[in-house]
C-alpha cells in the first residue's frame, strides 16, 4: 500500500467551499485512493511531544478545536470516527522493536484539525478506524524518516499511512490571497518536489543543509516532519508524485505526494 503526505492547509478548509485544496480533499477516494483501508495513521503536525506516542481511543476520537479566533461554525464541527486502539498498539510495537523506547500512550486525546479537517473530506462517512502518532520538533528529519521505516509493516497490514503537514509553512510571511508566491517558497517548493521526485531521500533527510530557504520556508520544522515518516514508511525505493499543487496566502504550498512503494 501506497502512503501519502498532505498539505492541510489552514482549518478554514472545513467551511470555506471555495479553497483548492478542499476540492483535493473531496477528490480523495475517486482520484487517488478509492479502496477503504482498515485503519488510518495519521501522523500530524500538531501533535508535537518530547517522545513518540500514540492514541489509543477505544470509542470515538475526540475532535479537538485546536484553533482561536476563527468563526463560530468551526468549532461546531465534529469528526466522531472510531479509534483505532488494536492498530495504535501495533504501532507501538514496531516502534519499541526498532528501538524507540519511550512510546507513550495517550487514552484520551482526539484528532486535531491536522487529522480531521482533511479526513472529513476524505471520509465523510466517518467509519473509517483512525490513530494519531505525534512528531517530535526536537529531533531531525533522519529520525522520523527512521520512524517511518520502523512502521513500513503496517502497508501490508490494510493500514494507510499518511503525514499531515505543509510543504512551506511559515505563518508570519503569510500574504493576501491572489498574489503570486514570493521566490523563497517557489524555489523551497520547487526543490522539494524535484527531491522527491528524483528520489534523494537523503538531501530531503538533511534538507536544513540541502534545500533554498529551508529556514525561511520552515522556520519551525514540526510541519515537515511527517512527509519525512511518510517517505520512510514507503521505503527505500519509494517513487514520488506530486498528486496535488496549489497555494494559499501567497506563501503557503499545498503541494501533497503519493509515495509508491517499489
Amino acid at each position: 500500500m501506497d502512503t501519502f503526505f498532505i498539505s492541510h492547509g489552514s482549518p478554514t478548509i472545513s467551511i470555506d467551499e471555495t479553497m483548492v485544496a478542499r476540492h483535493f480533499f473531496q477528490s480523495w477516494k475517486t482520484k487517488h485512493f478509492p479502496t477503504d483501508p482498515k485503519a488510518v495513521l495519521m501522523v500530524s503536525a500538531h501533535w508535537d511531544t518530547a517522545e513518540l506516542a500514540v492514541n489509543i481511543i477505544d470509542g470515538t476520537n475526540d475532535t479537538i478545536h485546536d484553533f482561536n479566533n476563527f468563526p463560530r461554525p468551526m468549532y461546531e464541527i465534529k469528526y466522531p470516527t472510531p479509534g483505532a486502539p488494536k492498530l495504535a498498539k501495533r504501532v507501538k510495537e514496531l516502534l519499541v522493536n526498532a528501538g524507540f523506547d519511550n512510546v507513550e500512550e495517550d487514552r484520551t486525546r482526539g484528532l486535531d484539525h491536522g487529522a480531521w479537517v482533511p479526513l472529513m473530506f476524505m471520509y465523510p462517512e466517518a467509519n473509517i478506524p483512525v490513530c494519531q502518532l505525534s512528531i517530535q520538533s526536537s529531533k531531525d528529519g533522519t529520525y522520523h524518516y527512521n520512524v517511518g521505516k520502523a512502521l513500513a509493516p503496517l502497508r501490508e497490514e490494510g493500514v494507510l499511512i499518511i503525514g499531515s503537514g505543509s510543504a512551506t509553512h511559515n505563518l508570519s510571511l503569510l500574504g493576501p490571497e491572489h498574489v503570486p508566491p514570493p521566490s523563497w517558497a517557489v524555489e523551497f517548493d520547487k526543490w522539494l518536489t524535484e527531491s522527491l521526485l528524483g528520489r534523494r531521500h537523503e538531501d530531503v533527510k538533511h534538507y536544513e543543509e540541502k534545500a533554498p530557504c529551508a529556514k525561511t520556508a520552515h522556520p519551525w520544522p514540526d510541519h515537515f516532519f511527517p512527509l519525512h515518516v511518510a517517505l520512510g514508511a514507503a521505503g527505500e525505493n519509494a517513487k514520488a508524485e506530486l498528486i496535488h499543487h496549489s497555494w494559499s496566502n501567497s506563501s503557503l504550498s499545498y503541494s501533497s505526494y503519493r509515495f509508491q512503494t517499489a
